[in-house]
Formats: structure tokens, sequence, C-alpha cells
């Protein structure tokens, strides 16, 4: 400023021509000036770009979208570590079962929207209590309950629609927030969890055996036994063996599931994997499990053991492929 204000003084005092070149000497006395007081930024200091926001959280869905940011940047939607947005929207129709992270600002009603799935689905498959405060970072389980839609009658009870349903009571309490030991209304509208109809079911019956097959990516869970049942449920098989025998992972993968008590839908004490392969392999029925929720396994890793825990008869194990056809 001080150098800029002299040159003023200089250039009121000589002629035209002479001003002209001390014009370019102020010019370039000038630039030097605001180069020096210019905010030079490093990777240390430089401002960070704002995320995208959006209220809805499914709305990067697509595949490839990107955003504009503060109108200088091209940002996926999805970084590498996933975010919402990974959710398929269609997860409602399909059988994978899924784990969601609670973020900021999440309820039960939110998230049983964005799956598709009923707020009783989501207390029910993880021991929730009506009232029970959900955290950001709490993991939730997300299973693709199927059951029975049932009108209740005069003179209905809950162990005598239990019993007719092959469901359990404690679930159709929890599912249906029912009071323990409280009459039911004729009239009223209850879901049994994973309950069989006999007007539509049978032990036959087949859900989700179709999508790719991975030859040679699965072995077999158990070591010899006999297959007792072939495809039915959720594409599965029975494996018959005895008591206590192990059962292994079928392939390398991450344990997203481990129930270690409860009935649990007729599954009784049960595993999923959850595979590089974009496919989860469950394993039911067992007497104990030796893995926990976010362990990392191999292939051929004993998981647990066999046993006759949920809806079953003798001592098997019920193995599913879900995602893909079932090799066993």
């Amino acid at each position: 400023m001080v150098i800029g204000f002299v040159f003023g003084l200089f250039l009121a005092a000589v002629s035209p021509a002479e001003a002209g070149i001390f014009n370019i000497i102020k010019n370039i006395f000038k630039s030097e000036v605001q180069v020096e007081t210019a905010a030079v930024f490093n990777i240390q200091n430089m401002p960070l770009l704002d995320a995208p926001t959006n209220i809805d959280p499914l709305a990067g869905t697509g595949g490839g979208e990107i955003n504009i940011v503060q109108n200088n940047a091209l940002l996926p939607v999805t970084g590498p570590m996933g975010s919402i947005a990974d959710i398929d929207v269609n997860a409602k129709n399909n059988s994978q079962i899924s784990v969601y992270i609670v973020r900021d600002k999440d309820n039960l009603s939110s998230i049983a929207k964005m799956f598709g799935v009923s707020v009783n689905t989501i207390i029910w498959a993880n021991d929730l209590k009506r009232g029970d405060l959900i955290t950001p970072g709490q993991t939730l389980i997300i299973l693709p309950v199927s059951g029975v839609q049932y009108v209740v009658k005069d003179g209905d009870t809950l162990p005598a629609i239990a019993k007719k349903f092959k469901g359990d009571v404690d679930e159709i309490i929890n599912f249906n927030d029912l009071p323990a030991s409280g009459p039911l209304a004729a009239g009223q509208t209850i879901v049994i969890p994973n309950g069989e109809s006999y007007l539509i079911a049978t032990p036959s019956r087949l859900l989700g055996g179709g999508g790719p097959s991975y030859s040679g990516y699965y072995i077999r869970p158990v070591a010899g036994g006999r297959k007792s049942q072939g495809l039915h449920g959720y594409n599965g098989v029975d494996l018959a063996d005895y008591c206590g025998a192990p059962v292994v992972a079928s392939a390398s993968g991450d344990v997203i599931v481990s129930r270690t008590y409860g009935w649990n839908g007729g599954y009784g004490l049960y595993v999923v994997l959850n595979h590089l392969n974009n496919t989860q392999t469950l394993y039911a029925h067992l007497s104990k499990i030796a893995v926990q929720s976010g362990w990392h396994v191999v292939q051929g890793q004993v998981i647990g053991y066999i046993g006759s825990t949920g809806n079953s008869t003798g001592c098997h194990v019920h193995f599913e492929v879900r995602g893909a056809k079932n090799t066993i």
C-alpha cells in the first residue's frame, strides 16, 4: 500500500509518456503484493468439501450417480466404506438377511420403511421391547420374516394358534406386542412369524431357489451324514447326522448372525455367514454355536454342532444358500 501511494504522488508530477512507463512498473509491484497476501492452501489446511446430503436415504441408488458439491466438485454418493445408498430398494422382495448400523436421527419406523418390513419385524428379530430406544452405532438384524396372518375367532387362545400354525407363543406375543396373559379379541389380526398355513404351505415348499450357480464355491457343511430332505424353505436342505457332530463353514465369510438361544422362527440356534460373492449361507437347529457375530471364518472352520433346536425332529443341520443355487 505504501509503494502504491508513493507511485501515485510521483505520477501526478510527470508527463503522460513518463506516466505510462511508471504505470507498468506500478502494476508489477501491485501484482507482487497481491501474491504475497494471497492465502496459500496445502493438503493440511485446505477447506474440505461438504458431503452430499439428502433427506431421502435412498436417493443415491442407481449406480454411478454423482452429486455436484459447492458447484466445483463431483463426488460419488457412495464411498469405499459404503453408505445407506448401497441398500437394495428391492430388499423386501428377496430372502437376504441384512445387517444395519443405526445412524443419527434414525428410528424404528424409518428403518422399517427403508427395508419394506414392519416395525414389529425389527423388534422381534432383535429381541427389543416396545419403547426401547435405538442408538447410533447399534447393529440391527433385518430379517425377511415370512409368516401367516390370522384373524382371531371367538374362543381362540395363543397356545392353540401357535400349535395350529407351527409357531411359538413367545414369538407371537413379541411380534404382535400382545400382553403376555391378556385375552385375544375376536376380529383381531395377528401374525405368526414363520408360521405355516395348512391352506398354502406344504413341507416341501421352496423359496429363493433360483440365482447363479457357483460350482465348487461351497463345500458340504458336515462330514458324511445323509440328506434327509431335499430343497425346501429358503433354498435349504437337511443333512442328518449324530447330535454334536461338527458343522463347518461352507465357504469363507463373515458371521452376521449368531443366535445362541430362542426359537427363532423355528430355526432354533443358528448362524448366518455373508460371503464375498454376495450370497449368504445359514446353518440351523444347532445344539451349540462356536462363533460370534463380526468374526471372519474360513472355509472348513467349525462354526457349531448339530442339534435339534427349534422346529426340528431329529438331529440334523438345515443348510440354506441365499442368493444362489444350493449345490448340496
